[in-house]
């Protein structure tokens, strides 16, 4: 066989193997419209957590074929065909990008790192060459001006198909152009004057539907939001209307679960979402629509982008070190690095996979708006220049079996990377009154949300929690994170002797998983003032029973409502139900 021939089976190969998991992607995303429509939510849980290995199941099973083909060996020549002929194949292909990171994924499998270059793989992307694919392949347009403001809001809700019937969509659209005329001045112009963009597929997480579009006028452009619930009768009603950008941001923030909306042509959709929320990066907006493999391929490309744009270097992170993960930063890029440790601090006893499976974990499950995201990579190549001293020394001395050093290059075998955010510990240093009360108050939340989507945080200390730009409290070390159903929360037993009363250690039997909230405050808020604002919030935290029963919730099914947009621009109802 000529090698154009087998450059084309393995290109072919490749492309099939990604077909097939954007087929298998894309059926278990809209079957998310009968999970809402059926209320069944537990069924979501369970898709949005299976989803997420659909990808890495794919490449290993193209992987695996294409290593019968090769024998594991790479002949040069063969390969720069393959790239070549595969990059043809993309050229009107409406998921091209994500085709790439197949493609890179599996070659990366096969191949040893020294391959990994724009030569073989799509280390830049492609698209560049290609015509953008239109953004309206993504949304539908409405013209107010042929059938008027409520009609065209009727219809825009009537042509999304929920599966199940609005409750009393008239009142819906009188609170909808009500709350429009109150957050916009998009309220204020007529129907000649403006043109309404929706995507043509809502968004959706847990117990909520979103409708996404904009406004657009002579003048300026007006996105929003719209949730969708499903009252107790079965029956959809519209929440809220959300028009501020920031609170759309954190709607779609990386402290949450990644959204199951149905694109045939993603790169329009994430452009489309871009013009929304112009401080989202390309990567945050793969991730919130689940691409999540596509999100890291573009923060690594921004990454090296950056890396060559700027010249400051790496360095240690602010706060206190921690004893599981070594953290540096890049002082003008917005995220931190974590490897983990060869030898654990503080009596830490836990094995290396243990740490890597709690951060995976916490990957694939509901994170309430209080977990950051992680991208997790292999085989990171690093310029030496570009880490300070000091860092290079403190990674040889706590991460030393993790490293290896190539061509001026320190090449880190496993790398966690996270947004960057403001060490709560260290925000309370210096922050207001106010401030402090706010973001103590939201600390107390946090934990509340964190147990609402079953998971205990293990150690609640300030410094593990970060505040984001909007002043959000989130979790970010997960090294001691487990299933709030697996813990054993206990009220603290009383002294009745004056021996116990005055033991150094504690006179009773203390189980691996026991937890006695009494002391948690004490533990997580040593500091009197803070401590007493978190329970002047949130008192429940210190009783054993107030756990039990969150346990017990959960074991009942019970999917409590976390929602990620504030009470303040709900519509008034007198029935309330669930979002996410």
């Amino acid at each position: 066989m000529s090698d154009n021939k087998r450059a084309g089976v393995l290109a072919r190969k490749i492309l099939q193997g990604f077909h097939k998991h954007y087929a298998v992607f894309q059926d278990v995303t809209q079957q998310a419209k009968t999970r809402f429509a059926e209320g069944d939510w537990h069924a979501g849980q369970y898709a949005a957590t299976a989803r997420i290995s659909f990808y890495d199941q794919r490449v290993r099973e193209t992987t695996a074929s294409l290593r019968k083909l090769t024998q594991g060996k790479l002949d040069e020549d063969l390969w720069l065909a393959t790239r070549k002929l595969y990059h043809q194949f993309l050229q009107f292909h409406p998921q091209a990008e994500l085709a790439e990171t197949f493609y890179n994924s599996v070659f990366c499998n096969l191949f040893h790192r020294r391959y990994f270059n724009n030569a073989y793989i799509f280390v830049e992307t492609t698209l560049s060459d290609s015509i953008p694919l239109a953004l309206e392949t993504e949304f539908r347009s409405y013209f107010p001006v042929v059938q008027g403001m409520r009609r065209t809001l009727a219809r825009i809700m009537g042509d999304i198909d929920f599966g199940a019937p609005y409750d009393d969509l008239s009142e819906d659209i009188r609170l909808l152009r009500k709350a429009f005329r109150q957050q916009t001045s998009a309220g204020e112009l007529s129907t000649y004057q403006l043109r309404i963009d929706v995507l043509k597929e809502p968004f959706f997480r847990n117990k909520a539907a979103y409708v996404v579009g904009r406004i657009v006028s002579a003048n300026r452009i007006y996105p929003f939001i719209v949730p969708v619930l499903r009252n107790a009768s079965g029956k959809l009603y519209l929440d809220a209307l959300i028009t501020d950008t920031d609170q759309m941001a954190i709607i779609f923030a990386f402290a949450r679960s990644y959204f199951m909306v149905h694109t045939r042509a993603p790169s329009a959709l994430v452009r489309f979402l871009k013009g929304l929320m112009p401080k989202k990066t390309i990567a945050e907006l793969y991730s919130a629509i689940g691409l999540h493999k596509q999100s890291k391929t573009e923060f690594y490309r921004d990454f090296l982008h950056h890396l060559e744009a700027s010249n400051d270097q790496l360095v240690a992170a602010a706060g206190i070190k921690g004893m599981v993960m070594t953290v540096f930063t890049l002082p003008s890029y917005p995220y931190v690095f974590k490897v983990i440790k060869d030898e654990f601090g503080g009596g830490k006893q836990m094995s290396r996979q243990t740490v890597i499976d709690r951060y995976r974990m916490v990957k694939r499950h509901d994170r309430a708006g209080r977990m950051a995201d992680t991208y997790e990579f292999a085989n990171v190549a690093i310029p030496l220049d570009r880490i300070a001293p000091d860092l290079l020394d403190e990674l040889k001395q706590t991460v030393a079996g993790s490293l290896t050093i190539e061509n001026e290059q320190l090449v880190i075998s496993q790398l966690f990377v996270e947004r960057r955010m403001t060490p709560l510990n260290i925000f309370l240093e210096y922050a207001s009154e106010a401030e402090i009360e706010a973001v103590m108050n939201d600390y107390g939340q946090a934990i509340k949300d964190m147990m609402a989507a079953n998971i205990f945080p293990g150690d609640m200390l300030l410094k593990n929690f970060g505040l984001t730009r909007h002043k959000r409290v989130v979790f970010y070390d997960y090294d001691e994170v487990q299933y709030l159903t697996e813990m054993n929360f206990r009220p603290l037993p009383k002294a009745e002797t004056y021996e116990q009363m005055m033991a150094p250690e504690p006179w009773y039997a203390v189980a691996p998983n026991d937890v006695f909230p009494e002391q948690l405050a004490t533990f997580a808020v040593p500091q009197p003032a803070l401590r007493k604002i978190l329970l002047q919030h949130h008192p429940e935290l210190i009783d054993a029973k107030y756990w039990q029963q969150q346990q017990e919730n959960l074991r009942q099914g019970v999917i409590t409502d976390v929602f990620p947009y504030p009470e303040s621009v709900r519509f008034m109802r007198c029935v309330r139900t669930a979002a996410g």
